[in-house]
């Protein structure tokens, strides 16, 4: 029940040039065909129930990919109903639809945070940049007027080595990990994994160009390990 997509690694040259800024290692740049899929389409376990998606962007975006607006008209304004992002102070949704009468305005783009996409038409949205192995992501642990409820919307690095839910949870720390959750396209519904007995589903794989919701007890400095 994974995201359909094709992951291959850019040319040094060509990520630099789109990233404006210098790769630590060759393999760090990337090239990445990514389904984003509209209400009704193939996905794995049935079809879209609403035309949502996650989407993990790169550390290093390529220029001009800065906002919502941005995303919204990289990916195909047309075909593109909207963007939101989680708010972890109040565990809600931002709504950026691009249009008259958006419930909410313009964003910027962050490292590390993962994106819900809207899609009215399924699109291969190629996704081109590098991860910084120099970046570290807060992933916050309950705090009032920070995190209602200690869950993060994570932007899944393109070159980690942690490969599913178990590994994320144990590289990040597992003792402060409380769940990895990821959103299934199918039902429109979260699927969660504690690594504990009683868990309500098992370890499932990390697919590159997937966000996922990670839920801290303690908050951790995360650096992802990579390859």
């Amino acid at each position: 029940m994974t995201k359909r997509s094709f992951f291959g690694a850019a040319a040094v040259v060509a990520a630099v040039a789109l990233t404006g800024s210098a790769l630590v290692a060759s393999n760090m740049g990337f090239k990445l065909n990514y389904s984003l899929d509209q209400t009704g389409a193939p996905v794995p376990g049935g079809t879209s129930k609403v035309g949502i998606n996650t989407l993990a962007l790169p550390d290093n975006r390529q220029s001009g990919l800065n906002t919502s607006i941005d995303l919204m008209n990289d990916i195909g304004f047309a075909g593109t109903a909207s963007i939101q992002r989680f708010i972890k102070a109040s565990d809600s949704l931002e709504v950026y639809t691009g249009r008259k009468g958006s419930p909410n305005a313009n964003f910027n783009l962050a490292a590390g945070e993962a994106y819900y996409v809207t899609m009215t038409t399924t699109t291969p949205y190629i996704v081109v940049g590098s991860d910084d192995p120099a970046l570290t992501y807060t992933l916050n642990a309950p705090q009032a007027g920070v995190s209602k409820s200690g869950t993060n919307f994570f932007a899944y690095n393109y070159h980690q080595t942690a490969a599913t839910s178990k590994a994320l949870m144990d590289d990040i720390g597992f003792t402060s990990t409380a769940s990895i959750q990821r959103y299934i396209e199918a039902t429109n519904g979260l699927e969660v994994y504690t690594g504990r007995k009683g868990s309500p589903n098992a370890d499932f794989p990390l697919v590159p160009g997937e966000g996922y919701f990670v839920v801290m007890t303690a908050t951790v400095n995360y650096a992802p390990s990579h390859y």
